[in-house]
């Protein structure tokens, strides 16, 4: 079996009966040695000596005072919020009860990023085995915010960093910037769309964010994020639905929805309520996905029997960032409503 993802730190990490994943010391280390807290060349001594001491040990205990003589204020706030999180982990024991921990209170208490991170991980661990390119590539979306082509009825999802960097340096990092600058002709930007004729090579290109996730109806990409947000939910709620992309929702008995990002909730929510929503803002709503429990009894009474209305929407300016979470919080399981 081929690896992937290794910047994830799937590999420092350790399952539990539950097939959870256990925090670790080297996975703490790893966080450690992100740019975010890395010493750079113009580090002082004492933010030197406390990412020293930590990349020694990663559970150590640090003061406040400690802290305090950190030279840069970003940087410390930055070891705050790792130590923030640290606690959160170990007091969890595995990321995936701290990431349900995390979003059940509401309060996320912890940059963006370290989700992303957290997220990052524990997709890798569900995939775990995988060999489906297109399941591969539909699970970066739940970690990388994705830039959305809806051009005469084809709908591409590009990794939106990616996409960015390439306009930046042409893909070549501190030197294409340098290259750009002095009007060097650089190489056009490659970007693949994940075809039959071309998705095992996702294992071998140095950067698999660089493939384009046919999102069309009718096409891999949607089946492929049905089949990994059905493990999702069973991973972490430990119940078996299935998910089917659909064009549209034609449901007089439409009882309950879940939007998989911010737009589409919002679109859901007034269509359910039968506000009006323009023509601009439906177009922007790519996929509908029809959820049906395999076991009628884990749902709440007014539900059993009924599907769950997924939704998938890009922005104004055409950028998707889906919110996994939505799916473990927002189901209507009988023991969620106890």
């Amino acid at each position: 079996m081929q690896d992937f993802w290794q910047a994830s730190g799937y590999g420092t990490l350790q399952r539990n009966d539950h097939g959870w994943l256990r925090v670790t010391p080297d996975y703490l280390r790893l966080l450690l040695a992100r740019p975010e807290l890395a010493p750079i060349a113009e580090s002082g001594p004492n933010e030197r000596a406390l990412h020293a001491a930590l990349q020694d040990n990663p559970l150590r205990a640090v003061a406040d005072a400690e802290l305090a003589r950190v030279e840069d204020e970003d940087t410390a706030d930055n070891y705050r919020h790792f130590l923030r999180l640290r606690k959160g982990l170990t007091d969890a024991v595995t990321l995936e009860r701290y990431y349900l921990q995390l979003f059940r209170r509401g309060a996320i208490d912890i940059p963006p990023l370290f989700v992303d991170l957290l997220t990052h991980a524990i997709v890798r661990g569900l995939l775990d085995g995988c060999e489906d390119p297109y399941e591969l590539r539909a699970g970066e979306m739940l970690f990388r915010r994705q830039r959305v082509s809806t051009e005469q009825g084809q709908v591409l999802a590009a990794d939106a960093e990616t996409i960015q960097a390439f306009a930046d340096t042409g893909g070549f990092g501190n030197i294409g910037r340098l290259l750009q600058q002095q009007g060097t002709p650089l190489r056009e930007m490659r970007m693949d769309v994940m075809s039959h004729e071309n998705a095992q090579l996702y294992w071998l290109r140095e950067s698999r964010h660089a493939w384009l996730l046919d999102l069309t109806h009718g096409r891999n990409g949607l089946p492929a994020l049905s089949r990994l947000l059905e493990k999702w939910v069973k991973h972490f709620l430990g119940v078996t639905v299935r998910i089917e992309p659909q064009q549209s929702v034609e449901d007089p008995a439409w009882r309950w929805h879940v939007g998989l990002d911010v737009e589409s909730s919002a679109i859901l929510n007034d269509l359910y309520e039968d506000r009006d929503v323009d023509a601009a803002r439906q177009a922007r709503l790519i996929s509908l996905f029809r959820l049906d429990f395999d076991n009628t009894a884990e749902v709440q009474a007014d539900v059993a029997g009924k599907p769950v209305y997924l939704g998938l929407a890009v922005t104004e300016d055409q950028q998707l960032k889906l919110k996994p979470q939505n799916l473990l919080l927002n189901l209507p399981l009988v023991r969620a409503s106890s």
